[in-house]
């Protein structure tokens, strides 16, 4: 194990309360000052990998810029109630006005063991009929309905398709409680993770219903949906299932 200090530069420029990525044995890692303090973790996330070095300050937690995760600015540990879910951290201290960091790791990561979401089982195409979802993406204000053109035209063709012997369902975005895209996939294509980051951190995101209903036979399921005019209102996309989907706009 290496006894070695490595100067990161001078204290002075360290102490605007930022956080820095530094490179330490090349190794990305974050510091920080606070309260009179430095600071060094780790600057990968124990998540999925974001740069956590390029995130920003919550109090004493760092906060990963790619999906919000937080680690404890000194310690490494996660927020409270996942402590034990921990990046490592570094020894640091200021000498002659210089800060240095030791090399090596005064902590190991520690990766708590999280079930697997549902969403990431196997997909088998059930006994019965050929399942046609129609999902509408109309904005509406649920407390104000008014008449929609395309949910309409929507609604004849999941009639239709009943009509033919499959089993529908209708979704309507606008009555469904979810986060909306917050663009991760713009921060690194690493970042767009499958289930979705928001669906995984909250268990009452009701966009698992989508993802359910266009992955439940990706050999034969079918979807339709109907999309909103403005492209300024983004929603998450509903995976990657093999299902043929025509669109219309309101």
């Amino acid at each position: 194990m290496s006894e070695d200090w490595v100067d990161v530069g001078p204290a002075d420029a360290l102490r605007d309360g930022a956080v820095h990525a530094i490179t330490v044995g090349g190794r990305p890692l974050t510091l920080t000052w606070r309260d009179g303090a430095f600071g060094v973790i780790d600057g990968v996330c124990n998540h999925a990998g974001g740069p956590l070095c390029e995130g920003s300050l919550d109090g004493d937690y760092v906060v990963c810029p790619w999906h919000y995760y937080k680690f404890h600015r000194i310690t490494g540990e996660g927020e409270p109630g996942f402590e034990a879910d921990r990046v490592p951290r570094h020894e640091v201290r200021e000498v002659g006005g210089r800060v240095e960091v030791k090399a090596d790791a005064a902590t190991r990561r520690h990766k708590l063991r999280h079930e697997p979401h549902p969403l990431t089982r196997p997909l088998a195409r059930e006994p019965g009929p050929t399942r046609v979802v129609g999902i509408s993406a109309t904005a509406m204000d649920t407390a104000h309905p008014r008449y929609s053109t395309s949910e309409a035209l929507l609604d004849v063709a999941l009639q239709e398709a009943g009509a033919l012997g499959c089993q529908t369902k209708l979704l309507r975005l606008a009555e469904l409680r979810f986060r909306a895209c917050e663009g991760f996939y713009s921060k690194s294509a690493h970042a767009c993770t499958w289930p979705c980051s928001i669906t995984q951190m909250d268990p009452a995101d009701q966009m698992e219903q989508v993802y359910e209903a266009a992955s439940c036979s990706p050999s034969s399921a079918s979807s339709a949906s109907t999309s909103p005019s403005s492209p300024s209102s983004p929603t998450r996309a509903a995976g990657r299932p093999r299902t043929w989907s025509a669109t219309s706009s309101t």
